[in-house]
């Protein structure tokens, strides 16, 4: 029976602004729930962190939350052509060709002389990037976040925080078990969760440690 939690594993939630989990994160969070309300003059944002600091997610998030100013999300380029320059967010800038930097180039320079905003990522702050000094310089014009990867304390209070709002009761044992052995992304830890919840429901059991070792053994299975 516990292998059906495979199945009820439902696909990660698209990402918004609304489920990001900020930890440290939180005045980044709200520059980009400023740009995507339309309630700030800021034009130009970047965000720089390591992989799994939430870079991607505030992208695509705000790129959902900000569809009414005909934004777009774009990952490995930065061509656009001639389209319109509403919202534009260019994910992980450094990992652009010669091309895409040039259209990146171009991009901030239309966007300066336009009435659209521009949000771009990077793995690091601008002048450390090996991309054209030039470019350097545009990411450099505007607001600047670093973004924290949230601390294995910040993880427990999101999943502790979950578990009340689904009326769960989730030992703690079970979430220092969860942040040991499950994979490390909250999309992936708040789907184990809700997949354990939805079988203690059904099956009538509590959610304990016994019960969640032969989960994720089943995922271990699963996936293999």
């Amino acid at each position: 029976m516990m292998r059906q939690l495979l199945l009820q594993l439902a696909p990660p939630p698209a990402p918004t602004l609304d489920n990001f989990v900020p930890g440290r994160n939180s005045a980044a969070l709200q520059a980009l729930r400023d740009v995507a309300s339309g309630t700030t003059a800021e034009r130009f944002i970047y965000l720089w962190g390591e992989p799994g600091s939430g870079r991607t997610h505030l992208l695509r998030g705000l790129a959902r939350a900000a569809h009414a100013r005909n934004a777009r999300y774009l990952r490995g380029t930065a061509d656009i052509g001639t389209g319109d320059l509403g919202l534009i967010a260019v994910d992980d800038v450094q990992t652009l060709a010669a091309d895409d930097q040039i259209s990146l180039f171009d991009l901030y320079n239309r966007m300066r002389a336009a009435t659209g905003v521009l949000v771009a990522s990077g793995d690091a702050a601008p002048a450390q990037l090996a991309l054209r000094a030039d470019l350097r310089s545009r990411l450099a014009w505007g607001l600047a976040f670093q973004l924290h990867p949230l601390s294995d304390a910040e993880k427990g209070a999101a999943l502790r925080e979950h578990a009340r709002e689904r009326a769960l009761d989730l030992p703690e044992e079970v979430i220092a078990y969860l942040l040991r052995h499950a994979r490390r992304d909250m999309a992936s830890l708040i789907g184990i969760l809700d997949a354990l919840d939805r079988y203690s429901l059904e099956y009538k059991r509590p959610v304990t440690l016994p019960l969640l070792r032969d989960a994720l053994e089943s995922m271990k299975d699963g996936y293999a």
